[in-house]
């Protein structure tokens, strides 16, 4: 059999309209850093990327003078991440080693995410990098207040990149920032103005690094500013229990973030149950899930899981721990889901081995 080839990192790009999507986008393609990149874009009709930067190859692919390419999707996003694949190991196109998918200003990502991992020819060979939602500065707070669909992008983002902050106040800044926070505590927070240079570590999120294979679970999971952000909410007088939970109810949708931990370890058996009866009965509230948990039938390799909604990627086992001592910890980012329920299944499981 041969070898299975390495996975490719996608990474998702979203944002609201106005958001700066395109503009983000074309900084990539200029800074040269990005080269034998793949971009998605899930629009019909003209592309807006800067046409300097395109050269047409067929109805449905450009190629950017970068060497980069760019696809709009005029099929469904599996036929066009698989033609990609084809293409790609029948050498009918340049090599590419990453893919970066521009959704609509007015998309729930999760449909996307759900293609990505439910899938099992395509997870084999595409590894979810992580999630980027770019926020309007200057009206990123009246479009939080209106449309949902903005919420739920900042809710499942790896990282939130705040554009326009050259035609923004310092001052006006920190609402913004607060109300991201308070909506995903977890992702870590960019400025992003004309005036920036792109990074190449711009899309590691985390859990892939392309470069060095290792991932790094503490910066993908973030806990450590989940708890910071809602004790700063909730105020020291509370119970210490209740500090890791904090109900964003003022977008009427109820959107909680919170942090589930255990120190017992879990049989693979239990864990799988677990999942799906929590995907089962609740998966349409469940907007993002990820974690690392300890299983008792792989006790020195943990355990790393994603998910959104009803669907979950295939889980992966880690080569080591990244962190001691060792335990299960689950970041939700979930819609009129209490922490306390997920705590009750989990107990009612009898998950503990013994």
């Amino acid at each position: 059999m041969s070898k299975r080839p390495t996975p490719i990192p996608v990474t998702i790009v979203t944002g609201f309209l106005g958001s700066g999507k395109t503009t983000f986008l074309n900084h990539i393609m200029r800074s040269g850093k990005f080269k034998n990149t793949v971009i998605i874009i899930n629009e019909f009709g003209e592309i807006g990327l800067d046409h300097n930067l395109i050269e047409t190859v067929d109805e449905n692919t450009v190629l950017l003078s970068s060497g980069c390419l760019c696809c709009t999707i005029r099929d469904d996003l599996i036929s066009t991440l698989e033609n990609l694949l084809r293409n790609r190991d029948n050498r009918r196109m340049p090599a590419f080693d990453r893919v970066i998918i521009e959704t609509t200003g007015l998309a729930d990502p999760a449909p996307i995410l759900h293609t990505i991992m439910g899938h099992k020819y395509l997870n084999l060979r595409y590894q979810l990098q992580g999630i980027i939602t770019l926020v309007d500065a200057v009206n990123g707070l009246s479009t939080l207040k209106q449309f949902p669909e903005a919420v739920k992008q900042v809710a499942v983002a790896d990282r939130l990149i705040v554009s326009k902050c050259d035609i923004l106040d310092a001052d006006q800044f920190h609402p913004v920032a607060d109300e991201l926070k308070c909506i995903n505590p977890s992702a870590s927070l960019t400025r992003n103005t004309e005036a920036q240079g792109v990074e190449a570590d711009i899309f590691d999120c985390g859990l892939y690094n392309p470069d060095t294979k290792s991932p790094d679970v503490r910066r993908w999971l973030n806990e450590e500013a989940l708890n910071e952000v809602l004790e700063s909410h909730i105020g020291h007088d509370h119970p210490a229990q209740h500090a890791h939970e904090f109900d964003v109810n003022r977008h009427s949708n109820l959107i909680r973030a919170f942090c589930f931990s255990s120190p017992i370890p879990v049989t693979l058996q239990a864990y799988n149950v677990f999942i799906e009866l929590l995907s089962n009965v609740h998966g349409e509230n469940l907007l993002r899930v990820k974690g690392i948990i300890y299983v008792s039938d792989k006790p020195d390799q943990p355990l790393v899981v994603q998910g959104a909604q009803h669907v979950f990627h295939p889980p992966v086992f880690l080569e080591s721990w990244p962190f001691q001592p060792k335990m299960t910890k689950l970041v939700f980012i979930a819609r009129d889901l209490k922490l306390e329920l997920v705590e009750k299944l989990w107990a009612a499981l009898n998950i503990s081995p013994a």
